[in-house]
């Protein structure tokens, strides 16, 4: 008899190898038929937005469903599972695709960005840059995001998971560029105390991307601001020559298209003009700002974003696309690539085949495992087109000058700041901090619209951050009328 050998184990062992895919024509067709009542369930859903709350609290049933229910390790099935998506979650979002959801910037999505996203899953691609159509889409909408910008259609650039992300790619560039030696190398022990310098309106980003960076918030340089909320360029040039007088290498100004409190953009030719003058990389933030340039009627409002060295934003803002996509833009391509590239034997770059030329967006940010974000740019760019993207850009900036309208002809609102783009900060007249506050608690609580709330001038402000491309001027009508109503409750102690 001849002797076993391990391989005759294997043939005689019985394996499971059925996969996570329906099994047969008949299970395929139960989920085609369950996908597509998702699909209409969804759409439905959307179809039907206006009429229903805005945000709504989830009842305690719910809430204890979702933190306390119990691993399954048995599956319960994609209907059932589905089935629950729909009483358990789908009426509970924070909102924001709602007419009247203008709360902490963000964009509602559209239709076509739905079908973008069931598409990209059904491709599923790591975009890591292989030789492949997703790395080419996302190199398209680089290229068309650098030409509406205003910078070279040869920049660099990274679709993000948001301005987080994608600020802190400019930033660790700048970095590299202006360090002065090899930082990569050497680490920030090998030359002197690195500088990066923004205003008191900066976004929290900076501080932490600071912080995660190994620079500290001691390298950070928070410059004052006008009564316009902009950057003071006599404080911001003192403090880079005393810097410099001190033996600190100033590296990089962050200005900001946009800023989250006010709306206000920094004076960013003058900064660019400054940045150039000192050797120092200039980035700016224009999270949801920085879109305003898309449009020649808004862009003199932000022009200088076009000289930046590095720019990042958000589409799923002023973009209006789902959640999540964020976009940075890097002048120079080759120090874009010199920041970040490095070597791993298995990313070895092949003559032929899917690695063919090494990966592209690998060699250019920390991930290597990427989703397809590009195709709900790209397909929202192909359906809709930059002009009706831009034109509902223009719209939120003439509605936020039709509550500041509002607000100013009202007996018991008051403006909080200026209105230079689409954020008005408003207070109840004689209200003071908590009771604004609970003002904007019941008007969430109720329902009825979503603004947020923020910090202007030591005092609370009601802030109605507008990116929405579903509102209407009846829906600002009835926030006002709500806001006064509401504010009446409050101040006689109802």
């Amino acid at each position: 008899m001849a002797e076993r050998t391990p391989q005759d184990a294997f043939k005689e062992t019985p394996l499971d190898e059925t996969t996570l895919d329906p099994s047969t024509p008949a299970e395929w067709a139960a989920m085609r038929s369950l996908a597509h009542r998702m699909v209409d369930l969804s759409f439905d859903h959307m179809e039907s937005r206006r009429e229903q709350s805005v945000w709504q609290q989830l009842p305690g049933t719910v809430r204890s469903v979702l933190k306390d229910e119990e691993l399954p390790r048995r599956g319960e099935g994609a209907v059932a599972a589905c089935d629950s998506f729909l009483q358990n979650v789908l009426p509970y979002g924070v909102g924001n695709t709602h007419p009247r959801f203008w709360g902490w910037v963000m964009g509602g999505g559209t239709p076509v960005g739905i079908v973008a996203e069931l598409l990209a899953a059904t491709m599923n691609p790591n975009v890591g840059g292989f030789d492949d159509s997703a790395t080419m889409v996302e190199l398209q909408v680089i290229r068309w995001l650098a030409e509406l910008m205003g910078m070279p259609v040869h920049s660099s650039g990274l679709l993000m998971s948001g301005g987080t992300m994608a600020n802190l790619i400019g930033l660790v560039v700048g970095r590299y560029a202006r360090a002065g030696y090899d930082v990569r190398a050497e680490g920030l022990q090998a030359g002197p105390p690195l500088r990066v310098y923004c205003t008191s309106e900066a976004h929290s980003w900076l501080k932490k991307s600071m912080e995660m960076m190994g620079m500290g918030r001691s390298s950070l340089r928070i410059i004052g601001v006008d009564a316009r909320f902009m950057m003071n360029l006599d404080e911001l040039r003192q403090a880079i020559a005393d810097d410099r007088a001190a033996g600190c290498r100033p590296i990089c100004v962050v200005a900001t298209a946009g800023t989250v409190n006010t709306g206000a953009t920094d004076d960013l030719v003058a900064i660019a003009d400054i940045c150039q003058a000192e050797q120092m990389w200039f980035h700016v933030d224009g999270a949801f700002g920085a879109l305003a340039y898309w449009s020649e009627k808004l862009r003199p409002l932000v022009r200088g974003i076009e000289r930046a060295d590095s720019v990042a934003f958000d589409l799923h803002k002023w973009g209006y696309m789902p959640y999540d996509i964020g976009c940075v833009l890097i002048r120079d391509a080759e120090l874009h690539k010199a920041a970040f590239a490095t070597g791993a034997s298995y990313l070895t770059a092949m003559e032929r085949g899917p690695a063919a030329g090494g990966l592209y967006f690998a060699d250019r940010n920390i991930e290597l495992s990427r989703g397809f974000r590009a195709l709900k740019a790209w397909m929202s760019l192909k359906a809709y087109g930059a002009d009706a993207i831009t034109a509902q850009i223009e719209k939120n900036v003439e509605q936020s000058a039709y509550l500041a309208y509002l607000v100013g002809a009202s007996h018991k609102l008051q403006l909080a700041a200026e209105v230079p783009l689409n954020i008005v900060c408003l207070r109840y007249q004689g209200a003071d901090d908590d009771q604004n506050k609970e003002i904007l608690m019941r008007l969430q609580e109720r329902g009825i619209a979503i603004p947020s709330g923020t910090i202007i001038n030591g005092r609370f402000a009601i802030r109605v951050a507008h990116s929405n491309h579903r509102s209407r001027r009846e829906d600002f009508d009835l926030l006002v009328d709500a806001l006064e109503s509401i504010g009446a409750e409050v101040m006689a102690g109802h």
